[in-house]
C-alpha cells in the first residue's frame, strides 16, 4: 500500500509540472520543477537512494538523522546556488558522492552516526548547490526548494525502504544484496567521473 501511495504521488506531481508548462505560473511551476529536478540525473538519484540505505546500515538514530543531514545541508547548498554563489567543483562533487555513498554501503562502513551525518552532510551541499543553479528563472525558490526537499526525502525513503526490504525478504543475504547494491552505485560513480555516463 505505502509504495503505491509513493509512486502515484511522484506520478501525480511529475504530471502537474508537465502540466504547467507556461512561464509565470510561479509557485506552481517552481515546485514541479523543483520536485522533478532530483530525477532528472541519474547521479542525483543513485546518491540519494544510497544515503538512504547507508543510514538503514546502523539502524537506530541514524536511520533518521543520516537523511535529515542531507536534506538541511542539500537546502543550503541550494541556497548558494539560487543566490548565484560560484561553487568549484561540483560535479566532481557529485560523482564523488556516489563513488563514496556507493562504497560505504558496499564495503558496510559501521560509522559513528556525527561522522556518517557529516559525510552525508557534505556532499549533499553539492547536489543543492546544483538543483538551485538550475532553478527556472521565472520560477519561486522557496517553492522550487520545497519540491527538490521533497524528491530527495522520497528517494531517501527509497533507499531505506529497499535495504529494510531486502533484510525482511532474506535475512541471510540481504546484506550482500546491499553491499552488490553499494557496488553498483560505486562503479556508476567512477563511469560518472569518466564521462562514461
Amino acid at each position: 500500500m505505502t509504495k503505491r501511495w509513493i509512486w502515484a504521488s511522484v506520478f501525480l506531481a511529475m504530471s502537474a509540472a508537465a502540466a504547467e508548462a507556461h512561464t509565470g505560473v510561479g509557485s506552481t511551476m517552481g515546485f514541479g520543477h523543483g520536485f522533478g529536478h532530483p530525477f532528472s540525473g541519474f547521479d542525483h538519484v543513485l546518491a540519494m537512494v544510497a544515503v538512504g540505505l547507508f543510514a538503514a546500515n546502523p539502524g537506530g538514530r541514524a536511520m533518521w538523522l543520516v537523511p535529515a543531514s542531507f536534506v538541511v545541508m542539500m537546502a543550503v547548498g541550494g541556497t548558494l546556488g539560487i543566490a548565484g554563489f560560484t561553487m568549484p567543483f561540483v560535479e566532481i562533487g557529485i560523482a564523488l558522492s556516489v563513488i563514496v555513498l556507493g562504497a560505504a554501503v558496499a564495503l558496510n562502513w559501521n560509522l559513528p552516526v556525527t561522522a556518517a551525518m557529516t559525510l552525508a552532510g557534505f556532499f549533499a551541499i553539492f547536489h543543492g548547490h546544483a538543483h538551485g543553479a538550475e532553478m527556472p528563472v521565472d520560477a519561486s525558490g522557496l517553492a522550487y526548494g520545497a519540491g527538490f526537499i521533497l524528491a530527495t526525502a522520497l528517494l531517501h525513503i527509497i533507499g531505506i525502504g529497499a535495504s529494510l526490504g531486502a533484510s525482511v525478504a532474506a535475512r541471510n543475504y540481504s546484506r550482500r544484496i546491499t553491499q552488490a547494491g553499494g557496488s553498483a552505485m560505486a562503479l556508476a560513480g567512477v563511469a560518472i567521473l569518466a564521462g562514461w555516463l
